[in-house]
């Protein structure tokens, strides 16, 4: 009975959606899905009128794969190309989806149409009624008109604002009746209205047809740079080639950037690495694959560099220089070393899913100094990469902990030869493509995990034959002048955060990172993910991640006192079963051999080894994240006060917010709240809050901006932030938060939400104008 009245819903609102297309084709005529295939001038500039208020209003929610109906409205074309009802990020699907990457999978509006993207500017007559009526986009802004929010309440009518909602993505046939029945659904989505003139601006430009300039030109400096580039990309010796492949790889999801280009008022003009059928000095035609490392399928190609058309977005955003002196870098790391290259490696899924087998022929020292140079950059990938967003995918770490590096001086002969005889066993889940079984590929790495572990411990036992041979001096200091010597990375629930530094109170876990370690997380998590990718794919690179976390934190506890590896562990692995504790540091994972660092503390060494660590690279580290920096030291107490506040309290605050410290004659600061959430341990997939400790949580106060995705904003006078602090301290329920929330929050629904959104990301763009980009509203409370 059920699935008959199931389908006889469908057959009727089929019908109803027919009807209403019928409609529409009499009034305004038959839909043209090519007649945004290429941008047309107009009297009202896009680059110049209407960007600015998308990017502000717009692009906060509609970005990267995450844009709610893939509706991505950061640039003509992506407002050209319209939505899809696909989920991008969908743990569940059995099958692969069809990757739908704004400029690499379509270049047309017709072609998306193709791919079942609806507009949702209108195709239909060219007349003034027709651009408003038969336009999504418009008919959206005139919701939101209609049915304003509460002012500084939580909105209501049922509206669920979480990332597992079930998301309606009506073509304009269907959106007469979300009107009835979702009549809160206007844009900007449980946001305030757009001013009225922001709107009428908007309007008119629908009216002129959607009207653009097209692709901004480079500029002579610029393109001389790009031909630079290219020509060094693309040399004809197999040594280049290889290294090309390699640094392509690597850097795909990078926003390159000139250093000492001139700068618009969006910062610097980006561009992304491709593989191209067409070479240097014509268009680029870009090869789309689903992963960097798939096969071209063609026989000559070029690498080349595409300007990037999309605004700029803080949760994807991972910015690389280029210049002069990274151009001489890369020589001497990958050019200029005796080693030759006698064939390339193909394109078989077994190699080049496997960095170890396909760039034997580079010395692993040249590849881990090039991933070392950029450490932020090279594990920002896994933070800010496809694989980035969920509460799945991130809660194989801890909320807060630190990165440290094993120091390249230290990789000796051996260690090569080691790495090479184990290649086989670090194969990668992409090696069986984007659709896999869901358990049986994950039993197959697990004891192929086991038996690199064994090999690896017992090497250890050899090559660290002494107590004088562990010590600190395996771990990098930057050469003295880097300052990605150390990395700090905070986790958010369903987001995360890497910066520069050891930032925040001594966490609980630390990762020792080695060049397999880092190879492997970025081929396994970046390189090697197929966000497209069915649920076995997916969730076997998720366990996959457990191994590498794992034999990360064992080589920071190969550093404590012998006696006190296991004590540490397993307060970082409670109530969890042997053989995973085991993986970490036991009878899989060994090494008897003692430290030879010379403790003082014999309750806590891990701490006092953490002191030694910040003492050892605190000349290279930067420090504008830390408290101590601040030169007004009445704040600075406040703000420490309100730092150690910990525990429960700390559930009701959500995981990453922003305050505002206001005081008279002077700009609020901005700076980042992040609450540390406590953990028995990290390895539950789907039922996390079994090892959630709330007696554990903690909290980061750290200056200026610290996370693409604010759960909340916090206004605060100066004389008040000890109230603030004693209020939160305090908190024991959702009441309790409702009342803290009309102290001191900014709510979604707030008049003044979009110019404290502007001020902050104004500042954002300030401070950091190559680092910034909009921050994201999708992960904004409503409370």
């Amino acid at each position: 009975m059920q699935l008959r009245f199931a389908s006889v819903l469908l057959l009727f609102l089929a019908g109803c959606t027919a009807l209403v297309r019928h409609d529409l084709d009499q009034r305004f005529g038959p839909a043209d899905g090519g007649r945004y295939d290429a941008p047309r001038p107009g009297a009202i500039s896009f680059q110049q009128q209407v960007r600015p208020i998308l990017d502000s209003r717009c692009v906060v929610c509609h970005s990267c794969y995450d844009a709610p109906c893939q509706i991505k409205l950061g640039s003509w074309e992506g407002v050209a190309r319209g939505g899809s009802k696909i989920e991008v990020y969908n743990g569940t699907r059995l099958r692969e989806e069809s990757p739908t990457r704004l400029f690499i999978d379509a270049e047309k509006a017709s072609q998306w149409r193709d791919k079942g993207f609806h507009p949702i500017l209108n195709e239909r007559g060219d007349t003034p009624a027709a651009a408003l009526q038969a336009s999504l986009l418009a008919r959206a802004l005139d919701l939101k008109a209609a049915h304003p929010l509460v002012p500084d309440q939580p909105v209501g009518g049922d509206i669920d604002f979480s990332l597992a909602r079930q998301q309606s993505c009506p073509a304009i046939e269907e959106y007469d009746a979300l009107e009835r029945r979702n009549p809160g659904w206007g844009m900007p989505f449980g946001l305030p209205a757009l001013a009225p003139a922001e709107v009428a601006l908007l309007k008119k430009w629908l009216q002129q047809g959607a009207p653009a300039e097209g692709p901004q030109p480079l500029t002579p400096a610029l393109q001389a740079q790009v031909d630079a580039w290219e020509r060094f990309l693309n040399g004809a010796d197999l040594k280049t080639r290889l290294m090309a492949r390699y640094l392509y790889e690597h850097l795909f999801l990078a926003n390159l950037y000139f250093e000492g280009a001139a700068e618009g008022s969006d910062g610097p003009r980006y561009f992304r690495l491709v593989r191209s059928r067409s070479g240097p000095g014509e268009a680029v035609q870009e090869i789309a694959t689903r992963r960097p490392f798939d096969d071209p399928e063609v026989e000559h190609f070029h690498y080349r560099l595409r300007p990037v058309e999309e605004t700029i977005v803080a949760k994807n955003h991972m910015p690389y220089a280029l210049g002069p002196g990274r151009m001489a870098r890369w020589r001497e790391l990958f050019l200029q070393p005796a080693y030759r290259v006698e064939r390339l490696p193909g394109y078989a899924p077994e190699v080049a899913a496997n960095p170890f087998l396909a760039f034997r022929d580079i010395p692993v020292r040249a590849r881990y100094q090039f991933l070392l140079d950029e450490a932020q950059f090279t594990v920002m990938g896994f933070i800010k990469g496809p694989v980035c967003r969920g509460q799945t995918a991130l809660n194989v770490i801890d909320d807060h902990f630190w990165v440290f590096f094993q120091n390249p001086d230290s990789v000796s002969e051996s260690d090569e030869a080691f790495l090479l005889r184990e290649s086989r066993n670090l194969s990668l889940p992409a090696e069986k493509g984007s659709e896999t079984p869901i358990l049986t590929p994950w039993m197959r790495y697990s004891a192929q995990e086991t038996r690199y572990l064994q090999a690896k411990s017992r090497y250890y036992e050899q090559r660290f034959d002494s107590p004088a041979k562990v010590n600190l001096n395996l771990i990098w200091d930057g050469g003295g002048r880097n300052d990605n010597a150390a990395l700090t990375i905070y986790r958010h629930f369903d987001s995360a955060t890497v910066l520069k530094g050891l930032v925040g109170e001594k966490p609980k876990t630390a990762w020792v990172l080695s060049y397999p370690l880092l190879e492997l997380i970025h081929y396994l998590l970046v390189a090697g993910y197929d966000v497209f990718g069915n649920i076995g794919h997916q969730l076997t690179t998720r366990l996959y991640m457990d191994f590498l976390r794992m034999e990360g934190e064992s080589q920071f506890l190969m550093l404590l006192p012998r006696e006190a590896r296991i004590r540490v562990r397993d307060h970082w692995y409670r109530d969890v079963n042997g053989d995973t504790r085991e993986r970490v540091y036991g009878s899989i994972a060994r090494f008897d051999q003692e430290s030879g660092i010379a403790y003082q503390e014999r309750e806590q060494p891990e701490r006092e080894l953490l002191q030694r660590l910040q003492q050892r690279l605190q000349p290279v580290l930067p420090r504008q994240h830390l408290l101590d920096t601040l030169p007004d030291a009445a704040l600075q107490t406040n703000l420490q006060d309100l730092a150690r506040v910990a525990g429960k309290a700390l559930a009701w605050l959500p995981e990453s917010s922003l305050l505002l410290v206001e005081e008279a004659g002077r700009p609020p600061r901005i700076f980042t709240l992040l609450r540390n959430t406590g953990h028995r341990n990290v390895t539950y997939v789907l039922i996390e809050k079994l090892a959630i400790a709330p007696e554990e949580h903690s909290l980061d106060v750290l200056p200026g901006i610290a996370t693409a995705y604010p759960n909340a904003f916090y206004r605060v006078p100066r004389a008040s932030l000890g109230a603030f602090a004693r209020d939160l301290a305090a908190l024991a329920s959702e009441r309790d938060y409702t009342r803290f929330m009309d102290a001191y929050g900014l709510r979604r629904s707030s008049p003044a939400f979009w110019a404290l959104s502007d001020y902050v990301n104004g500042e954002y763009r300030r401070q950091a104008p190559v680092e910034a980009g909009w921050l994201d509203y999708n992960r904004l409370e409503n409370r």
